[in-house]
């Protein structure tokens, strides 16, 4: 009989060459456990998405209650169904006014493919501008406007009169123009290695596509939701975007995307052509009753307010002869490395020490620390002792793999 390993080799379809490969049984709190029984400090959060830990009672009892009344009923848009209703009404509540329209969909990726569509569709226009090391997912209007070319090429032809330009390089404003029908851009970088826009750039942009109707797309996927420090980083920087985007934590740990704007830009997709954009499981109820339920438990438990206490605990707790920076704001940052190949011993071999812990995308001297919102300055503590002993093990058997 074949092992659970070997059948997750044979019939799932694999990502890369080298999977994690731990077989987790449970997960709760800030910690996964696996068959044997031990338990591992989560210190990503399924990248970004579980900000209230893994199995919360409050989260697991709206799943539950919303189960029994109903799942899927009707492809979105056409039947009410009140866990949309609730969970749009409250994102509203606590988004600028201008941003008071949700169209739910199932992904992150799914999100930017609609918010491009409507740029395009609102303005008439075709022309789209992105940033270099930028990430927006990998379908294929979303993998047109990711910044890595790695990951682009072998895909092509992509999308046309796509541009990509430099992040907080203020010539990039020139390419924003009375062709451009959307700038999409996040507004803290993620997968470059959690880099912050300086110089008032997001202002400058703000302003730059006002003055030539241009819409103006936050990607805050990764970064919503009490990540950062802020419940969302446009109340960091005080930039409103015409569009923003939604996901990871906003289904609560369930599969949930968002593009939200005004009633006027999302009317759009109403007629010519109707259905517009469609979805058939987007805003799925139970996955809405889980987001709702997410996003009270945040709110209520202050955790977007203790977000910054525990960021700097992990800075000043982790001091380490291999560690030249530890970057960002709230629970997003990068643990940058003197080497690369640091880097790669250190995820490789976390498991061992009960961590997990995850490359970025774009940026190979670095590791992301993005736990649970909800982690204790204990477990704070505790992870980064082990932390330090693992960079201890790297550091005197650097070739190890």
């Amino acid at each position: 009989m074949l092992t659970n390993r070997q059948l997750f080799l044979r019939y799932l379809a694999q990502t890369s060459s080298a999977p994690m490969m731990l077989e987790i049984i449970r997960a709760e709190g800030v910690f996964l456990y696996g068959t044997d029984g031990k338990k591992y400090l989560d210190l990503i959060s399924g990248v970004s998405v579980s900000n209230v830990g893994h199995s919360h009672p409050k989260v697991v009892e709206a799943v539950k209650n919303q189960v029994g009344s109903y799942m899927h009923l009707m492809v979105y848009g056409e039947i009410i169904q009140s866990p949309q209703v609730n969970y749009a009404e409250r994102l509203a509540g606590i988004l600028p006014p201008q941003l008071d329209t949700c169209y739910f969909v199932n992904s992150g990726s799914e999100a930017v493919e609609g918010a491009l569509k409507l740029a395009k569709r609102f303005t008439g226009r075709s022309r789209i501008i992105f940033f270099k090391n930028s990430y927006h997912g990998s379908t294929h209007g979303a993998l047109s406007v990711q910044g890595s070319e790695l990951y682009r090429n072998a895909f092509r032809p992509l999308l046309p009169d796509t541009f990509q330009v430099g992040f907080n390089d203020e010539k990039s404003l020139d390419s924003i123009d009375n062709n451009t029908a959307c700038v999409i851009i996040e507004p803290v970088q993620g997968e470059a290695g959690v880099i912050y826009p300086e110089n008032a750039f997001l202002e400058k942009i703000r302003k730059r596509c006002s003055s030539k109707g241009a819409l103006l797309i936050f990607d805050e996927i990764q970064t919503g939701f009490g990540r950062t420090g802020f419940m969302f980083a446009i109340d960091r920087f005080g930039v409103i975007p015409d569009i923003l985007l939604l996901a990871k934590a906003l289904g609560g740990g369930m599969p949930l995307g968002a593009f939200i704007s005004s009633k006027e830009i999302m009317s759009i997709l109403v007629s010519n052509p109707p259905l517009g954009h469609i979805t058939t499981f987007g805003g799925h109820p139970v996955c809405c009753a889980a987001g709702l339920a997410s996003l009270n438990v945040i709110i209520e438990e202050n955790l977007v307010e203790s977000c910054n206490q525990k960021s700097a605990l992990f800075k000043m707790e982790l001091i380490h002869p291999l560690i030249s920076e530890v970057r960002g704001e709230g629970l997003l940052l990068a643990v940058q490395l003197i080497d690369p190949e640091y880097v790669q011993f250190v995820i490789a071999n976390a498991p061992d020490y009960g961590l997990i812990l995850d490359y970025f995308l774009f940026c190979s001297n670095a590791f992301r620390i993005a736990p649970p919102l909800i982690i204790s300055e204990d477990e704070i503590s505790m992870a980064c002792r082990q932390l330090k002993m693992l960079l201890d093990d790297a550091m005197n058997n650097p070739k190890k793999k």
